[in-house]
């Protein structure tokens, strides 16, 4: 058994081969996708995928991480400490559950220390029919002059811009605005997309793979960065359906645990938000009741998040920045999504770990 802080890396390379080695130790296949660009010290990128569990078991739980890449250096952690959990493992083979983790949905932005894909494209906002017309983020449209100004750290005219802004609307308005998602600034931040990513192919082929035979499926998807430190809020993760959150909330309210929130009632600590992953389930294992959660780990203050997002962005199209303060962008980003100390860990890990457990008898519900 894998000690919880032994676990987390320090980075995607290093990670990788932890889940890799878990996975093998545990005598499991490992299918690896390998991604078309290399990381930040030139090793091998790759969407690797383990299942624990029959080929043709009829419930199916799905464990991923990396949706947004930074956000990696959470989600492996818990899945190398999952591979490496035979309680755990003993429950899921006893309800009749194979597991399938899929880790690093986006490698190149969990390498790299991006929210983003090489596409510079927000993952968790590039789900649509691209045939139709895109959704409109209007607010965006009004702040998108004040979120990467020239200089950075930004001059005193852009702070006294951005703090009239949350002054007269509010700073739920600013962060809704940003996060929404949008597709007219390709270069800007929460970028959508006006095609199908290379993380967006590749996940919907492992969906179809491994979930066609499937009649039940639950999703956690390993996500950080809102919310109180430590905490993991669980946000239901699927279409505005009220039986599907409904399932959800019997699968993993109580036993101590908060009630599952939605974006779609207000109760979640997220905007609400358009493209969403895993309404692929739908669309290529439509024959599964699906039922999902992303969990949302709490770092530090939302403002801060969006404040470390804007500089790496800043960053992102600055590449001629000096060292030193690409560095400390850098290093501030990492803080924002990953809080590398013993007892965050330990409830990063508590709290996945009941989850685990709850879905595995919820797919038995």
């Amino acid at each position: 058994m894998i000690g919880i802080t032994e676990a987390f890396s320090a980075s995607y390379a290093r990670a990788r081969t932890q889940f890799l080695e878990a996975a093998a130790l545990a005598g499991l296949p490992i299918e690896s996708h390998i991604h078309p660009l290399t990381g930040r010290d030139g090793e091998d990128l790759a969407m690797d995928v383990v299942r624990d569990g029959p080929a043709d078991a009829d419930k199916l739980l799905i464990v991923s991480s990396a949706c947004h890449g930074v956000e990696g250096y959470c989600g492996s952690g818990v899945q190398v400490f999952a591979l490496h959990d035979d309680a755990w493992r003993d429950e899921a083979r006893a309800q009749g559950v194979a597991v399938l983790y899929i880790h690093a949905l986006n490698p190149y932005g969990f390498s790299h220390i991006r929210r983003t894909t090489h596409e510079n494209v927000d993952l968790n906002r590039n789900f649509h029919d691209f045939s139709r017309p895109l959704p409109v983020n209007e607010a965006y449209r009004e702040v998108e002059p004040l979120l990467l100004p020239p200089e950075w750290p930004p001059a005193a005219d852009n702070v006294a811009a951005v703090q009239r802004f949350i002054a007269t609307q509010g700073e739920a308005a600013w962060q809704a605005a940003i996060s929404q998602g949008q597709h007219e600034f390709a270069q800007g931040l929460f970028f959508g997309g006006t095609a199908p990513t290379w993380s967006n192919h590749t996940l919907r082929q492992v969906l179809r793979q491994h979930g066609s035979r499937a009649a039940r499926i639950g999703w956690i998807d390993l996500h950080t960065g809102l919310g109180p430190s430590g905490h993991g809020e669980r946000i239901y993760a699927g279409t505005d359906d009220a039986a599907a959150i409904a399932r959800a909330r019997q699968w993993w309210d109580g036993q101590g645990a908060t009630p599952v929130t939605s974006i779609y009632d207000g109760s979640s600590t997220s905007a609400y938000l358009t493209g969403l992953m895993w309404t692929a389930i739908y669309d290529e294992c439509p024959q599964a009741q699906y039922t999902g959660i992303a969990m949302e780990y709490g770092t530090v203050p939302v403002m801060e998040v969006l404040q470390a997002l804007r500089a790496e962005h800043w960053l992102h199209i600055h590449p001629e920045a000096p060292p030193a303060l690409a560095a400390q962008i850098k290093a501030q980003m990492l803080a924002a999504f990953y809080t590398d100390t013993d007892a965050w860990k330990g409830q990063i890990i508590a709290q996945a770990r009941q989850a685990l457990f709850q879905a595995a008898q919820g797919l038995n519900l």
